[in-house]
């Protein structure tokens, strides 16, 4: 079973950090801090599984209001406010379609664009892990190469496949802890967005469609197997990890194994299905980077194969070729007439 067993050096201690914060009462609570990470900012600003399929109708093409409704199944009340956040997050942006009407299209920015090589991972890892072949809802197509492409991620440097245990991490230089804020201490969301059109990607975030499911699996990535190495490097309530930990146990991201008896405490070990997610992982990261870091990436990944300190990238399978939207074409295999699109396409049709 693979496992990852690379730490992080960190410039400050790994332990929480807090301060002191003063409330009306007189009383001084404790301020906690987290990891700085790039994961940790994209995934805050996508929130939570709609907000991820929003995007992914972007990328079929969706650009109206009832157009991202037909495709998603989503109430309205829903899709409001993520189109809401994204678009103020600037993942989208609002152009009038009508001289005559008030009502606006949502397009995808280029930052919004770029997270169509994350998009590919988390689909492709999806394809491998939650559907029959068989069952694939989608077949990509690289006009590159003209050929059926499976996605894989890749190393910038050496341009070989990238797995987990063959990556360590290290300080970048906007490493550091920054303070946790109250409002992202929340509960799992337990709306159904399994309802609209197949898909591989809404498989995936059914396992792990929450910020704090990610960041738990990016703690074991960081090395943490124990409660409470999740617990105090996190600083999430106990029922809240364990929560996150059962649910991940019970759909095959971790493996519990007993290591102490009298009293009986439990490790959490990534399973092969768990150490998959790291291609995901990294290339939220790499968007991160790019787009909320200032130019300071808080980590640095080095592929070991290599030797060298590199930036994941989505690659075909066939040709080895960068994947960009501009550069695939799709074809769905089920009936796409109930989702009011083509069944063939391309990803973003038209330029932003």
């Amino acid at each position: 079973m693979a496992r990852s067993a690379t730490a992080i050096k960190e410039k400050k201690p790994s332990r929480p950090q807090t301060s002191t914060a003063t409330v009306s009462t007189g009383k001084k609570l404790p301020r906690l801090t987290e990891r700085r990470c790039s994961i940790s900012s994209t995934v805050n600003i996508l929130s939570d599984a709609w907000a991820f399929l929003v995007i992914r109708e972007a990328f079929f093409g969706a650009k109206r209001f009832e157009e991202f409704r037909s495709g998603l199944e989503i109430s309205r009340a829903t899709l409001t406010d993520r189109l809401r956040r994204l678009t103020r997050e600037g993942i989208f942006r609002e152009a009038s379609y009508s001289d005559t009407s008030s009502r606006v299209e949502y397009k995808l920015t280029k930052s919004g664009i770029d997270l169509y090589p994350a998009f590919m991972s988390l689909m492709q890892f999806g394809d491998r892990w939650l559907v029959q072949p068989e069952d694939v809802p989608l077949q990509l197509i690289h006009e590159s190469c003209n050929c059926v492409s499976k996605p894989i991620v890749a190393c910038s440097c050496c341009q070989k496949l990238v797995v987990s245990r063959k990556v360590t991490y290290h300080d970048g230089p906007g490493a550091g802890r920054i303070r946790v804020e109250a409002s992202r201490r929340t509960r799992r969301n337990s709306d159904d967005f399994m309802r609209g059109r197949p898909s591989s990607v809404s498989r995936a975030l059914e396992v792990i469609g929450d910020r704090w499911s990610f960041l738990v699996i990016r703690e074991a990535f960081y090395g943490a197997t124990r409660f409470d190495q999740f617990e105090s490097e996190l600083n999430i309530a106990s029922n809240i990890l364990t929560d996150r930990l059962a649910r991940l146990v019970d759909r095959g991201v971790f493996e519990r194994r007993k290591y102490q008896s009298s009293p009986d405490r439990f490790e959490y070990l990534l399973t092969p299905m768990g150490a998959d997610l790291h291609g995901p992982l990294i290339m939220m990261m790499a968007w991160g980077d790019r787009w909320r870091s200032a130019g300071e990436p808080p980590m640095l990944l080095k592929h070991e194969t290599c030797g060298k300190i590199f930036t994941p990238t989505v690659v075909c399978n066939r040709c080895g070729e960068p994947i960009h939207a501009y550069t695939m074409k799709y074809r769905m295999r089920y009936d796409p007439n109930r989702f009011g699109g083509p069944k063939s396409g391309r990803a973003v049709p038209g330029r932003v």
